[in-house]
């Protein structure tokens, strides 16, 4: 098929997308497919530096909530099978249908390829699992497809299928790069960190930095951010080194000091990531410092019927070698700024409205102020597709029903309480390593962790299948209050320390990030 076919036979089946989710949402009884794909179709080099990154697929069994719905078939697919007793977990938290029920709508389906490539690429090429999901689908009329983030892969499978696909036109990409998002807030009216965007070479990158220090004597360190990329793994930190006043001196100073570019990964080699940003292109901007910076996000879907919601808010933590890598995060934001970066991500929302894209994305921003002062803002990033903060708030409507009111806080339905959690992807110890989930499951049993729905509180499990290999597992910990969630994460980390006598010995250096942040759970 040639492009053009494929982006005329994509453009009709969007154009179904809108029916289809009426039915769904109007009518749940009314029989649907959903074809789950949770593949990362990112810069594949760019997204093997973060650890366990083969598991992130496990991340959107919280999507199996669509279950809940009687009419509804699931069928998810992976690069690697996914452990039977993990999807069993899922399903045994399921609300409002029996378990049985569901597992009778649920298909699991596996490449067995556990090759470094986008999921989608490993599907496309396989035509007999292409027929089989062709199959399964049966009407195309009332099934669509769900993916993680959407590129021109997406889009191929999606025509392969003959479904519409859930969720951003992969055309509409550029909004979600870091320099359209530059380009997106200013047209907002949104305040966004001093800096430059759509860099394609190394001069540039050294001009713009030279520029930022000229306009800011002050500053001390700038952002140097690779255009499309994954939880922080593409960015990088630049430290001012006395500069001389003559200009090709102070550019040539600067040069010479990209060698010493900070990354997440200690290892990383700054001529591999100064060759990937001549690839990609990118941004340099201002290392924002004040006596108290926050990094809040902002999570919006726009339906295929057109509507914009506020979904949720988050305060998240960043960490790794550069501060840049995103490690977890508590819902919901602070109070005190929550309802102005509301505010400004709706401006944002609007103007991705009127472009066509649609389904979850979320907004970064940094809160920052002098002690004493009025909250600052700066806009940081769109990220137009699922993302670190999606996952956790599914969970907590996986688990229960309820709704967000007019403060921004989630009350359930049935005691009418609002709900707090904190949330990694990023408990993680050597001594974790081995752990199959059958062992994991029982560890929990045995100590009460999981989530109880008589109290609506306790812990939810993701990427289980990462413990064995990478000794890394994400938890969402949901309480009545701030303090009981984090109660919840800390007794949790130490049943598993001590189930692996992982404070002792050599062995016994917790690994986790979250040990060098806990600011977060003040």
């Amino acid at each position: 098929m040639t492009d053009s076919a494929e982006l005329e036979q994509f453009r009709a089946l969007q154009a179904s997308l809108p029916d289809i989710w009426a039915t769904v949402h109007d009518e749940p009884r009314q029989p649907h497919s959903c074809v789950i794909v949770p593949s990362l179709s990112f810069d594949q080099e760019e997204l093997m530096k973060v650890a366990g990154v083969p598991f992130y697929e496990e991340r959107l069994l919280f999507l199996l909530m669509r279950l809940r719905r009687p009419g509804a078939r699931v069928l998810y697919v992976t690069s690697q099978p996914v452990d039977p007793d993990v999807v069993d977990y899922y399903l045994h938290m399921l609300q409002g249908v029996p378990g049985v029920h569901a597992k009778r709508r649920l298909t699991m389906l596996c490449c067995h390829d556990a090759s470094p490539r986008a999921l989608t690429e490993k599907i496309i090429e396989r035509p007999r699992m292409l027929r089989r999901i062709r199959d399964w689908i049966g009407d195309p009329s009332r099934a669509y497809v769900t993916c993680f983030n959407t590129s021109p892969l997406e889009r191929k499978l999606a025509c392969e299928l003959g479904v519409p696909l859930n969720g951003v036109d992969p055309q509409l990409a550029d909004l979600g790069t870091k320099s359209g998002s530059r380009r997106v807030f200013r047209e907002a009216g949104v305040e966004l960190s001093p800096g430059y965007e759509d860099l394609r070479t190394i001069d540039e990158v050294v001009a713009r930095l030279d520029d930022l220090k000229q306009a800011n004597p002050e500053l001390e360190r700038a952002v140097v951010k690779l255009d499309d990329s994954f939880s922080g793994e593409g960015n990088a930190l630049f430290r001012y080194p006395e500069l001389p006043a003559d200009q090709d001196a102070r550019r040539q100073t600067i040069r010479e000091n990209l060698d010493k570019l900070q990354f997440a990964a200690a290892d990383h080699p700054a001529q591999v990531y100064l060759d990937k940003f001549e690839s990609m292109g990118g941004i340099v901007e201002e290392f924002l410092i004040a006596d108290e910076v926050e990094s809040p996000s902002v999570q919006l879907r726009i339906t295929p019927l057109g509507h914009l919601h506020i979904i949720s808010t988050h305060d998240q933590a960043l960490g790794g070698e550069s501060g840049q890598v995103y490690l977890g995060c508590k819902f919901p934001a602070a109070e005190d700024y929550r309802t102005e970066i509301v505010e400004r991500a709706h401006r944002i929302g609007e103007i991705l409205k009127q472009r066509g894209a649609n389904g979850r994305f979320a907004i970064d921003f940094l809160a920052y102020r002098k002690k004493g002062e009025p909250w600052k803002f700066a806009a940081i990033e769109i990220n137009l597709r699922m993302g670190g903060t999606t996952f956790p708030f599914v969970a907590l409507e996986f688990l229960i029903h309820g709704a967000l009111d007019v403060s921004g806080d989630y009350r359930s339905t049935n005691t009418g309480m609002p709900k707090y959690y904190f949330a990694t992807d990023a408990l993680v110890s050597p001594a974790y390593r081995g752990l199959l989930p059958q062992d994991f499951l029982e560890i929990v049993i045995e100590h009460g962790l999981h989530f109880r729905p008589a109290t609506e509180t306790g812990v939810l499990f993701h990427m289980i299948g990462a413990l064995s290999e990478f000794g890394k597992v994400g938890v969402v910990c949901i309480g009545n209050s701030p303090e009981e969630a984090e109660v919840l994460y800390r007794r949790t980390k130490e049943v598993l320390d001590d189930e692996t006598d992982a404070m002792r010995g050599d062995r016994g250096r917790l690994a986790s990030m979250f040990n060098d942040y806990p600011h977060m759970m003040d």
